[in-house]
C-alpha cells in the first residue's frame, strides 16, 4: 500500500469537489475546498516527502474558458516535480505527448478510450502508439447501478457497459501500467469508503491500482488495507488536512510505512 497524493485543478485553482457535481455549463462544481496555494506548492511538498505516482486532474474541458488556466497550474506542478506526478483530464492520443513533455510520468485516460459504452480498442492502440504502456494509466472510475459497478465517463455522468471486475482488469492490464479507480458515489463526501468495490479490486494482482473515494478516517485506511488485501494504493482528498480535512498528512504517511513493514 502506498499513498498517492492528488492535485485537482478547477477554474485555475487547486480544489476538492464533490464527485459527480462537475458540469461544463458555467464551469460549475460543488466545492469542498479551494486552496490559497498553487499547484506547485503541493508538488513541492510531495517531492519533499518522496511520494511518487500522485495525480494531477484537469477538471475543465478543453475549449472552455478556464482550461488554459488549469494547464498553467499543471505546468508549474510538473516543473516542480518532473516524472513524479501523473496527469489526467481530457487526454487523447493527439495531446498526450504534450503532457509527457511537460514532465508527467504517466497520462490518465478515460473518456477517450471508453466510447459508446465500450472499450474502443482502436483508440486504445492509438494511445499506446502515442505514449507506450509504461506511461499509461487507465481510469476505471465507477458508479453502482443494478448491483454492478460500471465505468463512467464524461465528468462521471455517463455510464458505460463495462463493469469493473477482476476479469475486466485482467483484460485491460495488457495495455496499461496502472489503474486509477474513483468510487464516484462517495467521492468528495468524506463519509466512508465503498467496501464492495474495494473487495473487488483486492482480488486483482500484478498491476498497481489506486483507490479513491470517501476516505474520512484512519479506520477507513485500515478497511482498505484489509479488504484490498494490502494490494491497493490510496488517494485521500477532502478529508486530508492539506485540503481542510481532519486526517493528518504526516500520520497517513506513517501508516503507509507501517503497512510496508508488516508486509515484509
Amino acid at each position: 500500500m502506498q499513498f498517492r497524493p492528488c492535485i485537482d485543478i478547477h477554474n485555475g485553482k487547486v480544489k476538492q469537489i464533490v464527485g459527480g457535481s462537475l458540469t461544463d455549463t458555467g464551469n460549475q462544481a460543488e466545492e469542498n475546498f479551494v486552496a490559497e496555494q498553487d499547484a506547485a506548492f503541493y508538488a513541492k511538498l510531495y517531492k519533499k516527502s518522496n511520494i511518487r505516482g500522485g495525480h494531477i486532474i484537469l477538471l475543465n474541458k478543453e475549449g472552455t474558458s478556464y482550461y488554459e488556466e488549469d494547464i498553467a497550474q499543471a505546468k508549474k506542478a510538473l516543473a516542480e516535480y518532473p516524472d513524479g506526478l501523473q496527469i489526467g483530464g481530457g487526454i487523447t492520443a493527439q495531446n498526450a505527448g504534450r503532457f509527457l513533455d511537460m514532465g508527467a510520468s504517466h497520462v490518465i485516460v478515460t473518456s477517450y478510450v471508453f466510447r459508446d459504452g465500450l472499450v474502443d480498442y482502436d483508440r486504445l492502440h492509438n494511445m499506446l502508439d502515442a505514449v507506450g504502456k509504461k506511461h499509461l494509466v487507465l481510469d476505471l472510475s465507477c458508479r453502482k447501478r443494478d448491483g454492478h459497478y460500471y465505468i463512467v465517463t464524461d465528468r462521471w455522468q455517463r455510464f458505460t457497459k463495462e463493469v469493473v471486475s477482476k476479469e475486466t482488469i485482467e483484460r485491460l492490464s495488457e495495455y496499461a501500467d496502472e489503474f486509477l479507480v474513483h468510487a464516484v458515489d462517495v467521492e468528495g463526501r468524506a463519509n466512508g469508503v465503498e467496501r464492495e468495490i474495494i473487495s473487488v479490486l483486492g482480488e486483482c494482482s500484478g498491476i498497481p491500482i489506486t483507490y479513491a473515494g470517501g476516505i474520512s478516517s484512519y479506520e477507513d485506511v485500515e478497511i482498505i488495507r484489509e479488504l484490498g488485501k494490502n494490494r491497493l494504493n490510496i488517494t485521500i482528498g477532502s478529508a486530508l488536512d492539506l485540503f481542510g480535512g481532519n486526517l493528518e498528512y504526516e500520520r497517513v504517511l506513517k501508516m503507509m510505512v507501517k503497512v510496508d513493514i508488516e508486509k515484509i
